[in-house]
């Protein structure tokens, strides 16, 4: 969506048996538009990446490699947030 030519910068793999869907350029503008739910939704994440993101840089500089990674623990276990705990990773 960034650009017509712009060119993969990342890879992601999934732990778990998923779907991905690709969205053509023309319909993900289309709904963003005329779609107000979802693009209340997207907004959403897409800011939430941004602020986690950094978070995570100010943690990166400033922090211990301890300190990172009990946040990153805390993180995947989704400490603080009311509800049953979930496994992210695997047996």
């Amino acid at each position: 969506m960034a650009g017509g030519d712009a060119r993969r910068t990342a890879s992601a793999s999934a732990v778990s048996a998923c779907v991905a869907l690709r969205i053509a350029r023309d319909e993900m503008l289309r709904a963003l538009h005329e779609e107000r739910e979802f693009s209340d939704f997207f907004n959403e994440v897409h800011s939430g990446q941004g602020i986690r993101t950094q978070a995570d840089l100010i943690d990166q500089l400033f922090n211990s490699s301890e300190r990172r990674l009990a946040r990153a623990l805390l993180m995947m276990a989704d400490y603080g947030k009311p509800g049953e705990p979930e496994a992210l990773i695997p047996r």
